[in-house]
């Protein structure tokens, strides 16, 4: 008999469930898809050290999954409240006719039950269709091809999302015979009698809080922009993070109190059709909700920077790859002029080549295209040297910064033998001259500053000027990313061989497959056991690692930041639908009122559009605005990766954010209707 009112309950209120459901879906749905990738990554034929990266990503999915899990129960135990407290009346007229709290706890449970079955079943299969996309996504982000693509079924993710989905409904079901437990007859009978009273905060506080709070976040938007760069350490960073996060909530508060006075002030706005009903409407919610309104424009700020960063970084990391690693491997030995046994200077004199060849290893049969140049430094000329008089206005903007760092230098024809490997531009340069060559943009700004004052430098008694003004775009080191912070380019007579610090040779492999090439590569990294070279200081960058390391970096980063950038735009999209649902409720008798006094239903459906417009619409386009900063923070951040296609993600991020966030305002106003026509 409980089991047939149960189902009959659910068949009857599907409407007023529809948000539970959206939300219970879509958690199954995601938290299936992300557990999955485990699954799909393992038929994908990539490189030893990427297939590494994979099982360390999959192992922080697993940690994050944790995490989420712990979002979603909090989620659905809070929307289990809101259907507990849209049938309150439903309750207290089962106690009234005799039924025991019990028994109505047992009805609940088997919702629950119900309920919870048919989420699973639905959120699983079409978590397990959208995850056979997600192996396309997982192939391009990894860039390993799909000739052994399957169908996919992981049960592994399937038992791990049972399990976790249980737990979170045994726990709604325990919270909901608690609750019904401590009803009592009388508030379950009068909860829809209860009306929140609007109540009129200072304009003069308001407006004094909200000038307050427009000060600190701006000065928190200039910390995150302008001011970015004296941001070097953790503790810095927490400095404009704490300023937004208080000035959010202190702008919510002041807002709720000074929106219904501004627009009162104007009469025809004010008394225009129900602008009146719904602004009163508007003003008690915010009144109520100032923290949660605040919570959830900062989960959606959250949401917006992280899928727009993440969704770039992995764009940005393989665009770099095409220029930053044009050979296949580049080998750096350091040069010891000053200590060690004799034999071993000496050793240490001689080129790559010879150190490999004296290595046991042939050169002429494994590589190709060799070029070896010389790096040189000297103790005398450091980067405070260079920055000149500007060294002083440097230390101030940006105290973290280390200017006691050794400066490098390149001849210039070595340079541009480099050059014509890398793509760059080659440098022509008079006898006292020199260029600084940098790709890692904030630090080339600081020398730009020393060079545009002509700042001179002082090599083995020659002194040199700059050729230009600014730094030239390139780089030395073969790497994933921007991380050049200055290399001086000087004529071939200002070096000699008594400051000479690293020999770096750049070679390709004298072969034309994959697997050859990775043979020569593994043979390359044996040498560290070879009991002569692992005497000499000798490090190698291959472009089929830093491939790996690249690819793998951002695929792994893109994976976490979409899977926790939707679970908090559920969360945020699905609290917000609640309360507006719950608001509805409550508010049935006056739309009654509204009705009494001759309103037809499509001016009713209007004001309650806007309404519910309004409601989803403020945090987001608070968190919008903060977004704004944000994302120019993060690219700031993320500089050194580079910037790839941040327009098109924040594209995608809008279109995600149009999908679901779209998709509960649409929801909660469908429903919202039949809640106040009821």
């Amino acid at each position: 008999m409980l089991c047939k009112l149960s189902l009959k309950n659910i068949r009857k209120s599907f409407k007023d469930y529809a948000i539970y459901f959206f939300t219970l879906i879509l958690g199954v749905c995601i938290f299936y898809v992300f557990n999955a990738l485990e699954s799909q990554t393992v038929m994908i034929n990539v490189s030893l050290s990427t297939q590494k990266i994979i099982e360390l990503m999959n192992y922080m999915m697993n940690a994050v999954s944790v995490f989420v899990s712990f979002i979603l129960g909090f989620l659905i135990i809070y929307a289990s409240r809101f259907l507990i407290k849209r049938r309150n009346k439903e309750f207290g007229i089962y106690l009234t006719l005799g039924m025991g709290k019990r028994k109505i706890s047992k009805i609940l449970l088997f919702e629950t039950i119900f309920i919870g079955v048919i989420s699973l079943v639905v959120g699983l299969t079409l978590g397990v269709v959208i995850s056979q996309f997600m192996s396309l996504l997982v192939a391009n982000m990894f860039e390993a091809d799909l000739t052994n693509f399957k169908f996919i079924f992981s049960e592994s993710a399937c038992i791990k999302t049972l399990i976790y989905f249980g737990i979170i409904y045994l726990v709604v079901a325990i919270f909901n015979v608690v609750n019904v437990s401590k009803c009592k007859l009388i508030d379950l009978i009068q909860s829809s009698k209860r009306q929140e009273e609007v109540k009129m905060k200072n304009p003069i506080l308001c407006t004094l809080v909200f000038v307050v709070a427009s000060i600190m976040l701006g000065y928190a938007y200039y910390l995150v922009t302008a001011g970015a760069s004296i941001l070097d350490e953790m503790v810095m960073i927490l400095i404009p993070i704490s300023l937004g996060t208080v000035s959010t909530f202190l702008i919510v508060w002041s807002l709720s109190g000074l929106i219904l006075r501004i627009v009162m002030s104007v009469k025809n706005l004010y008394y225009k059709g129900l602008n009146s009903f719904v602004l009163r409407q508007i003003s008690s919610k915010i009144n109520t909700t100032v923290m949660s309104m605040g919570v959830i424009c900062l989960m959606l700020f959250v949401t917006i920077c992280v899928l727009s960063s993440a969704l770039s970084l992995k764009n940005s990391m393989t665009q770099n790859l095409l220029t930053l690693v044009p050979v296949d491997i580049q080998l750096v030995k350091t040069l010891d002029r000053n200590e060690g046994s004799q034999i071993l200077i000496d050793d240490s004199k001689i080129s790559i080549v010879d150190t490999l060849e004296k290595g046991g290893f042939s050169t002429s049969d494994y590589l190709k295209d060799i070029l070896e140049v010389t790096v040189y430094m000297t103790n005398d000329i450091i980067v405070e040297t260079t920055l000149g008089s500007y060294y002083n206005e440097a230390k101030v903007k940006y105290p973290m910064l280390t200017y006691s760092s050794v400066e490098s230098f390149i001849k210039v024809s070595d340079y541009n033998k480099v050059a014509k490997i890398y793509g760059n531009d080659e440098i022509s340069l008079s006898d006292d001259e020199y260029v600084i060559v940098a790709d890692f943009e904030n630090w080339a700004n600081i020398r730009n500053e020393a060079l545009k004052l002509g700042t001179t430098i002082n090599i083995l008694g020659g002194e040199y000027k700059p050729k230009y003004q600014e730094c030239v775009n390139g780089y030395l080191y073969m790497s994933g990313s921007h991380i050049n912070t200055g290399i001086i380019v000087v004529p071939d007579s200002a070096l000699d061989d008594s400051i000479r610090e690293e020999s770096i040779l750049f070679a390709n492999y004298n072969a034309d497959s994959d697997e050859d090439k990775e043979r020569i590569e593994n043979m390359i990294l044996d040498l560290d056991k070879n009991d002569y070279i692992s005497n000499i200081e000798l490090d190698a960058s291959s472009k089929i690692s830093i491939y790996g390391a690249s690819v793998g970096l951002g695929a792994c980063v893109t994976f976490i930041g979409i899977y926790l950038g939707i679970i908090f735009l559920i969360s945020s999209a699905a609290i917000l639908a609640l309360k507006e649902l719950s608001e509805s409720s409550d508010n049935k008798e006056r739309y009654k009122m509204l009705r009494k006094l001759g309103t037809d239903e499509k001016m009713i459906n209007r004001a309650l559009f806007k309404q519910t417009a309004i409601f989803f619409g403020f945090p987001l386009l608070l968190a919008i605005i903060h977004s704004v900063f944000g994302i120019i923070f993060c690219d700031y951040i993320l500089s050194v990766f580079g910037n790839e296609k941040l327009l098109a993600s924040i594209v995608m991020t809008a279109l995600i954010l149009l999908v679901i966030y779209g998709g509960y305002f649409v929801i909660t106003y469908t429903v919202s209707k039949n809640i106040i026509k009821d």
